[in-house]
Parts: C-alpha cells; sequence; structure tokens
C-alpha cells in the first residue's frame, strides 16, 4: 500500500471526525491547490455533518478575497501562494463558518505555475482554532515532488495529518 493512498486518508479523517466529535468542536476548510479534496475526504465519513460545518474552494485570488476576506494588498504583496495569503484563508474561514477548527491550503500543484522562488510543489498549510475570543494560526511550508495528482493528494494528507495535532 503507498503512503497517503485513499485508504490512509480516509483512516486519517475518520480519525479527525472521532476527536472532533469527542470534543464538541466542527471543522471548516479552505482550498485552493487541492480543489476541494480535503473536504471531499472529511466529508466521506459517515455522520461528518455532525463535525464539518462547510468547504470553500477558492480558487482565484478575487474569491480568495470574496469568500474569506483575505486582503487584497496580502495577494498584491504576497502572492496567493504565501505564509501570509495562507493564514488569512483559515482566520478567514473560521470567522465565517462558526467552527471551532480550519484547515487552509495554497500551493502551485503543477504541471505549469511555478516560478523562481515558488516551484512547482511549493505548498503553504495553515490550522486555525478559535480558542475562546482569540483565533490562533500556525501555518507549514511544504516542498513536495510528483505530478499534479501528487503533489494535491500530498497536500491532503499534510493538511489532514495537521489538523488531526491540533
Amino acid at each position: 500500500m503507498m503512503r497517503n493512498s485513499d485508504e490512509d486518508l480516509a483512516r486519517l479523517a475518520a480519525r479527525i471526525g472521532r476527536r472532533l466529535l469527542v470534543s464538541q468542536r466542527q471543522v471548516v476548510t479552505a482550498e485552493s491547490c487541492s480543489g476541494g479534496w480535503i473536504a471531499k475526504a472529511l466529508t466521506d465519513v459517515a455522520g461528518s455533518s455532525q463535525w464539518f460545518t462547510e468547504g470553500f474552494v477558492t480558487y482565484s485570488n478575487e474569491s480568495k478575497t470574496l469568500r474569506l476576506g483575505v486582503p487584497r494588498s496580502v495577494l498584491r504583496k504576497h502572492g496567493a501562494v504565501s505564509e501570509a495569503a495562507a493564514r488569512a484563508m483559515a482566520a478567514g474561514a473560521l470567522k465565517r463558518s462558526g467552527a471551532q477548527a480550519a484547515v487552509a491550503v495554497t500551493g502551485i500543484a503543477g504541471p505549469d505555475g511555478g516560478a523562481p522562488g515558488k516551484p512547482v510543489g511549493t505548498v503553504w498549510l495553515a490550522w486555525a482554532v478559535r480558542r475562546g475570543p482569540k483565533i490562533h494560526v500556525a501555518v507549514q511550508l511544504k516542498h513536495f515532488r510528483g505530478d499534479r495528482d501528487a503533489v494535491r493528494r500530498k497536500t491532503v494528507y499534510a493538511a489532514l495529518h495537521g489538523l488531526l495535532a491540533r
């Protein structure tokens, strides 16, 4: 069995669901390069409606601004594939959903779109948690190898694994 297989993702999503259910928390997703795959993995779990609120697929810069409140200035200054954008996406999803946990991803899955300093496979992940009135955000930069499907699959796995740690 290859790592990050569909079965691995399903087991990880089920573990997240059990943990959220026990802690009576809900999760929201904000996705760009993964195109909704994180939300799919989570909602493939039976009973996920008890702990999954919604998923935002914000592929364009405009949708990141309109749906998640990512400031245009962040996108202009840092780009969509940046720590600042990932942070803003996670925090925005949390604010707009009422959930207590969020995961956000933005990256370059390829085969095109890479640039110096941001090659194909560059992915920023962010996890936000609400603790009282405050929102805490953690971020991580990954450089995944492989074709488009491999980069996206690895992104989903990393996003879920990080969510489990929160």
